[in-house]
């Protein structure tokens, strides 16, 4: 199965084509959250250089967060365009476990953390395979009371790695994920939708696909806020 993923939920941005669960080519770049510029032109790119005919597509991919609100938004609403325009199927997969996917092998437990802002973060661990909890948005005290019962060695992957890793490593024995491996990725994107479409999960109605945020954006929580004082 060739598989064309995106990924633009954080402050990095990629692109990849997969056959099965090998890469045929990728991209990827920190723009910081400029995706709106570079996701597309970065796509076309690929193709044209790796000569590979968006025909040949049989799935496309991407993450529906959480995330950044923008970036998500994008991401997804490129990958029903990409879906609808040539009429195949589509599959999201968390942010989160894109980012635990390339730390498998980590003999503990990957924590994947996403800066939420107002000392949140968006947060979903795994130990191999196994998801340990669900995504969720967690402030970062309650992470670590969380991460601190686990009783085992903790690597941070993400874009809230360090701001997690400094608040925390007096009292946990934890690490953060090397950089080149910190982020969420297409090509882990693609791989992890291919392994979950093999064990049987359904691609997605891409009328259905709505982003993930996990919270209201900011500008919604004051409104609601003004709205229950009455402002």
């Amino acid at each position: 199965m060739r598989i064309l993923s995106i990924e633009c939920a954080s402050v990095s941005a990629s692109v990849a084509v997969t056959e099965n669960d090998r890469c045929l080519c990728s991209d990827f770049v920190k723009s910081g959250l400029t995706h709106s510029q570079t996701l597309m032109p970065m796509l076309e790119k690929m193709l044209q250089k790796n000569k590979i005919d968006i025909n040949s597509i049989d799935m496309f991919a991407c993450t529906a967060g959480p995330g950044s609100f923008t970036g998500v938004r994008i991401g997804v609403s490129a990958l029903k365009g990409l879906a609808e325009f040539n009429k195949k199927p589509c599959f999201c997969v968390s942010t989160l476990e894109a980012i635990c996917y390339p730390h498998r092998n980590f003999d503990g437990v990957v924590c994947a953390v996403m800066d939420a802002r107002c000392n949140q973060v968006y947060t979903a661990s795994f130990s191999g395979q196994n998801r340990l909890f669900d995504d969720e948005a967690i402030l970062i005290e309650e992470l670590g009371e969380k991460l601190k019962k686990l009783k085992k060695r903790i690597v941070f992957a993400g874009d809230g790695a360090e701001l997690v890793y400094n608040k925390l490593k007096d009292t946990l024995d934890c690490c953060i994920a090397d950089e080149n491996v910190r982020y969420p990725t297409a090509e882990s994107v693609a791989k992890l939708a291919f392994e979950k479409t093999q064990s049987g999960d359904k691609s997605f109605d891409v009328e259905k696909l709505l982003p993930v945020y996990l919270r209201l954006p900011q500008a919604q929580r004051e409104l609601n806020n003004k709205k229950l004082k009455g402002e």
